[in-house]
């Protein structure tokens, strides 16, 4: 058997792959966090498949679901919301199926952060403005982030920065991003992208965390800051210009 971890995407059944959405049609057994991932997904399940939400067990309960599915030689779809590359914990389950022997694979999905990009209908990479994205975190009851990624080393740079499980501790991010990236500094909330009750606000550093208190965002939202959000005077980018050697 084959435990196949899918991206099934930011929130929305609907941008699922085809081919993470052609693996779930062929796996007897789907394991979902229920509490991110469309039930509306399950809906792909073949008929009789045994569909297991993992928002309430441990890490040994969900690879002793897998090990099952092994000793039985049933395929395993794993649903993790966005994509699996990031913040998705599926680092430590697959350290648990090498030692167990168990293959796997990884099927891409579409991350939060491009989702709230689609929303926001900007560019985090933008000629001239920003050509770095730096996807990260903060610590609260999360697993501590390592100490040379603190905010303060991160922005210096003031590149586009984008926080996921951060909005709930909104304002102390704010002062750490205040010194390198200053009050005016553009900044954007995204809650539940892409789903039906999404939430965009605009703000900037000086105003944001005042608008997430009175929208009562408190998760499942992605914080972007940098001046992509508002750049409108930058140059074309090279890829289409006349100059552009095309031959």
């Amino acid at each position: 058997m084959t435990v196949r971890f899918v991206g099934a995407g930011p929130g929305a059944a609907d941008l699922i792959t085809v081919r993470g959405r052609d693996v779930i049609a062929a796996s007897p057994v789907c394991l979902y966090a229920g509490s991110l991932v469309p039930t509306e997904l399950l809906e792909h399940c073949p008929p009789g498949a045994k569909l297991v939400d993992t928002a309430k067990l441990t890490l040994d309960d969900i690879l002793a679901e897998m090990l099952d599915a092994h000793v039985a030689g049933l395929d395993v779809a794993r649903l993790h919301s966005g994509d699996p590359s990031v913040f998705s914990a599926v680092a430590e389950q697959m350290r648990r199926l090498d030692a167990a022997g168990i293959p796997y694979e990884v099927v891409p999905g579409v991350p939060a952060f491009a989702a709230a990009a689609a929303a926001l209908n900007r560019e985090f990479t933008v000629p001239g403005v920003g050509q770095t994205v730096v996807l990260t975190r903060t610590s609260a009851r999360a697993t501590p982030m390592p100490e040379h990624e603190n905010l303060a080393t991160l922005g210096q740079s003031r590149a586009t920065m984008v926080l996921h499980l951060a909005v709930n501790r909104i304002e102390e991010l704010v002062e750490e991003l205040l010194p390198n990236y200053g009050a005016d500094c553009p900044v954007a909330v995204v809650a539940n992208a892409s789903r039906a009750d999404e939430i965009v606000l605009r703000a900037t550093l000086s105003d944001i965390a005042a608008q997430v208190r009175a929208a009562g965002i408190v998760r499942t939202a992605v914080v972007v800051v940098g001046e992509v959000l508002t750049a409108s005077e930058f140059p074309d980018s090279h890829l289409y210009s006349a100059n552009r050697c095309r031959d």
